[in-house]
């Protein structure tokens, strides 16, 4: 199958060697995203604003890939402080719908740009 590279302006450009997503099939792998502003390039302050950010970026990335969250079936959650993990299951509810994704969380020591949450996606777009 043929790989394609998804890309928007409604979410922070890609710096370096990386895509902000790949469809192969009806399979699309979002790369990671921090609360970056799309709009600013700035990281947004804040743990509850860098979630809503982080997942504001992921449904943009899902949009432009023709799919939406709901079509995620998985998810991993990168945090600087696992203490915030109950924060990312009260906006999981908000941004994913049930059935909710398959989820991984893992503590990590440092996050690019200082931000305090990364998460990634794959997407499985049916019917499209």
């Amino acid at each position: 199958m043929a790989k394609s590279v998804v890309s928007t302006r409604n979410a922070p450009a890609a710096i370096g060697t990386y895509s902000q997503a790949v469809r192969v099939g009806d399979t699309v792998y979002l790369s990671g995203q921090i609360g970056l502003d799309p709009r600013s390039g700035e990281l947004v302050g804040g743990i509850e604003n860098q979630i809503e950010q982080v997942f504001g970026n992921l449904k943009a990335v899902a949009e432009a890939a023709g799919g939406t969250l709901a079509d995620a079936v998985k998810l991993t959650v990168y945090l600087t402080d696992l203490a915030h993990f109950a924060r990312v299951n009260e906006a999981m509810a908000r941004h994913f719908p049930q059935p909710y994704p398959a989820r991984a969380a893992v503590g990590v020591a440092a996050l690019p740009r200082g931000a305090l949450i990364e998460a990634d996606a794959v997407l499985v777009l049916s019917g499209i």
